[in-house]
């Protein structure tokens, strides 16, 4: 059975949430706090984080990334009352994976969920032995989120890193904008955004400039790939 953490402050809405995935078969642990939402966090393991943004004690963008310091892989699920893009970006910029705004449909809140699940369980299984993506002369340490690329330790934000995993999961195939913003993004996000545009260029400065590399290439009109010659 697949465990969830539940962090919502709302009584009511904490309570619709715990019985909706209650019947659909979930394990649901859940809190009201910040704090103690930290707490836990560091004691047990979860399959999926369903977080609210405006909560007691710490905030849920504080939570996710403090959790991303130690754990790249659990899914994130942001709920919030707000709908403004910056919102949504500092939501992803802190580590989340998924963004639904209140008031939503708990049907809605189910299938979310369920492909955040799906696709964290997908990714698991590109990792070779030891959990580690190799690639031309970067190494990806998937379990703590820790990338190195000629023994220089290369410090990249949650978001980056999830992207630079997904290009090298494909072993040289394209994958395109869309599918990167459905995979990374969430199908709360739109998918017409330069954002990825944005991440793809931070990954080069990053990963590829100052090693002289040119590994992260974009094939106009299709996608990005990642070439290991």
């Amino acid at each position: 059975m697949e465990r969830i953490l539940l962090v919502e402050d709302d009584a009511t809405i904490n309570q619709n949430i715990r019985e909706t995935l209650s019947a659909e078969s979930f394990e649901v642990d859940h809190v009201f706090d910040g704090g103690l939402a930290d707490r836990l966090l560091k004691k047990n393991k979860y399959d999926c984080i369903i977080l609210d943004i405006n909560l007691p004690n710490k905030t849920g963008y504080a939570i996710c990334k403090d959790f991303r310091q130690h754990n790249t892989v659990t899914p994130i699920l942001i709920l919030t009352a707000f709908d403004e893009l910056e919102d949504k970006v500092q939501g992803y910029d802190s580590g989340a994976d998924d963004y639904l705004t209140k008031p939503f449909y708990m049907k809605e809140l189910v299938l979310r969920v369920n492909a955040l699940l799906k696709r964290s369980k997908k990714s698991e299984g590109t990792e070779i032995a030891g959990g580690k993506l190799l690639a031309d002369d970067i190494i990806i340490d998937t379990a703590r989120g820790i990338v190195t690329r000629q023994g220089t330790e290369i410090i990249l934000t949650p978001r980056e890193f999830q992207i630079l995993v997904r290009l090298v999961s494909s072993k040289g195939e394209l994958v395109s904008k869309r599918d990167l913003v459905k995979e990374i993004w969430g199908t709360s996000f739109d998918s017409n955004t330069n954002t990825v545009e944005v991440y793809i260029n931070f990954l080069r400065k990053k990963l590829d400039k100052p090693f002289g590399k040119d590994s992260i290439k974009t094939k106009i009109g299709f996608g990005y790939y990642f070439d290991e010659h």
